[in-house]
């Protein structure tokens, strides 16, 4: 009996585990294909600003996304630095006072300052991104390090935002020094709420121990995606008068960020990957900062028209170097490959790999720029391993963040870790079911963003008009339309209702949502669009609201509707959109406040806002 027992609950056990592990699987794959899918349309806007040039009426309003507006009266080298000096830091500022050339007391009046939520005052700010452009440009775009027993060097992955890693990090692992390098290999902005603060440190570090500590660029270090993926709006927020100088200043020092590191002449480390293209000598020679902004869909470099033939032919090979460097990623199976699940860099396979080896006598390649869930992931027969160090990325508990330790034996020792906020409180049921809910929550707002594509396609399944159809009928048409290749029939339960006959209820998935549209004027499917493409436009109008006022003019909100709407083939009625922005224009000066206009168009969960 008792061993009967014992089985018994060792198989009950087992199977919990296993339903578990199946939903946390599930719920990182739903964040991972979202978050990609995210990154797709982002190229699709890099693609629509090419357009807009192109077709826009008075192209002198968008320009200005291809230069650095001035700031101030100091030049360098055709960029207007701020005039930092005369920027006052009143007496009731009591955040850290920097002086220059910076010291370790400087740097851990810093951390204490940032782990007590303190800002640093704008002045100190300005200054410390100019000395850190002045280091950066005399830097190599490949740099090459040495180790030795006594010198370890420590490489970092994604951090995003989340000072609470690089805060664990240096606590288990120790300050920078000329004793313990460090390289931090890109991503180090947005998603997360800490990025100014991240970068204030990382930089800090790198004026002090120019020698021993070392940054790579990630695709994040760019301007059209720190607007869509949060950065842009931090700065705008903590630094309210001088955010546009800081920004003007970051686009710029971003592009002298180093782009590889190579460590004893056979550890190569960069962002994303390579590809069958990929040439270490001419990345080694381009003049990294003339390939500055729009690194994802290349913006800047196919809009100038004016640019020379020859000269569009040189950028564009540079621009695709760059882009597979900080965007691919890679495969077990053999060959190169467009990257079409991120829309940028490529795909790339063990037989890649070995040939770049080959080429370069390497033995190993680190990267990041991919989520993994235990924090690293070693591919290609050792080869290659992929380091990320943003723990709780996708929600608390989602994951570990690790970093490598590297010697003269160049074999990689792991160390892994997670911050620990809520997740001690909770048991492994209540943290898989934190991150599901999470999850769902985002699937199901994609799923009502793409409202009549679905319905439509449905419909073709259900032919006598029924209003359902069988569970693989509406598993093919929610991947024909969303296209995130997710396991759609294991995820049905959790997203539409099945009637006794084994049919799926196919408009169940909308049961529970509803866009909030509080103005009366909207059209359905005019409302839908609006939430379907709600952070592309929040871009788009940040970019052409140049004085950072939140307003923009009918003309220009027009205007840019209706060349995103031909830009992307959306039918939508012209009529009903000069409407809607008549009836928004409440004071009646000929502007609009697009910010609070945009957010009353996102998806509502009905039962969360019973709740509240």
């Amino acid at each position: 009996t008792v061993i009967r027992a014992a089985i018994l609950i060792q198989n009950w056990y087992r199977f919990t585990m296993a339903r578990l592990e199946m939903k946390r699987r599930y719920s990182l794959s739903i964040f991972q294909s979202i978050e990609y899918a995210d990154e797709q349309d982002q190229l699709q806007l890099s693609n629509f600003f090419t357009f807009m040039l192109d077709h826009c009426t008075h192209p002198d309003s968008v320009s200005h996304i291809f230069t650095s507006p001035g700031v101030s009266q100091v030049v360098d080298e055709g960029l207007c630095l701020p005039d930092f000096e005369k920027i006052e830091v009143p007496d009731s500022y009591c955040g850290p006072r920097l002086s220059f050339p910076l010291t370790v007391e400087d740097a851990s009046a810093l951390l204490h300052a940032f782990r007590n939520e303190q800002l640093l005052h704008a002045r100190y700010v300005l200054q410390l991104l100019c000395e850190t452009r002045r280091v950066l440009k005399e830097m190599p775009n490949i740099t090459h390090l040495s180790t030795s027993y006594s010198r370890e060097i420590t490489v970092c992955g994604d951090l995003h935002g989340n000072l609470d890693d690089l805060l664990l990090i240096f606590y288990k692992n120790g300050l920078p020094s000329e004793q313990n390098r460090y390289v931090f290999n890109g991503d180090f902005v947005d998603r997360g709420k800490n990025s100014m603060e991240i970068l204030i440190i990382l930089f800090a570090f790198l004026l002090i121990y120019p020698n021993d500590f070392h940054l790579n660029r990630g695709n994040h270090e760019d301007y059209i995606m720190n607007l869509r993926y949060g950065f842009t709006k931090e700065v705008a927020k903590k630094y309210k008068d001088h955010g546009k100088q800081i920004l003007c200043l970051l686009r710029d020092v971003f592009s002298w960020l180093p782009l590889a590191t190579i460590i004893d002449s056979k550890v190569l480390i960069l962002h994303g990957g390579i590809s069958d293209t990929t040439d270490l000598d001419f990345l080694n020679a381009l003049e990294r900062n003339k390939v500055r902004d729009h690194i994802h869909g290349g913006v800047i470099l196919f809009s100038l028209k004016k640019k020379i033939a020859v000269q569009m032919v040189i950028t564009n090979f540079c621009y695709l170097q760059i882009l597979d460097i900080l965007w691919s990623d890679p495969r077990s199976q053999n060959g190169c490959r467009p990257n079409k699940s991120r829309g940028g860099g490529c795909y790339f396979g063990p037989d890649v790999t070995a040939k770049m080896f080959k080429r370069y006598n390497l033995k190993m390649l680190i990267r990041s720029h991919e989520f993994k869930p235990e924090g690293y992931e070693i591919s290609h027969n050792g080869k290659v391993i992929t380091i990320f160090s943003a723990s709780n990325y996708y929600e608390e508990g989602s994951n570990r963040g690790a970093y490598i330790k590297l010697n003269p034996d160049l074999i990689p020792r792991f160390v892994q870790y997670q911050v620990s906020k809520y997740t001690r409180r909770q048991n492994l049921w209540e943290r898989v079911g934190t991150i599901e809910s999470s999850a769902l929550k985002s699937l199901r707002e994609k799923i009502y963003a793409h409202r009549s594509e679905l319905t439509r396609a449905f419909a073709q399944y259900d032919l006598n008009g029924t209003g359902r159809i069988s569970v693989n009928d509406w598993a093919a048409a929610m991947e024909s339309v969303l296209q995130l290749e997710l396991p759609w029939r294991m995820l049905r339960p959790q997203l539409a209702q099945m009637n006794p006959d084994g049919e799926v209820d196919f408009m169940s998935c909308f049961y529970d949502l509803k866009i909030g549209q509080p103005i009366k004027e909207v059209q359905p499917a005019l409302a839908e669009t609006l939430c379907r493409y709600r952070k592309d436009l929040e871009i788009i109008f940040n970019v052409i609201d140049k004085d950072h006022s939140g307003l923009i003019s009918l003309e220009e909100f027009g205007q840019t509707w209706k060349l995103f709407t031909s830009h992307l083939g959306i039918d939508v009625d012209d009529e009903s959109i000069d409407k809607l922005v008549l009836s928004i224009d409440y004071n009646k000066d000929g502007h609009i406040d697009f910010n609070e206009f945009l957010e009353a168009f996102h998806v509502v969960h009905r039962l969360e806002k019973k709740a509240n």
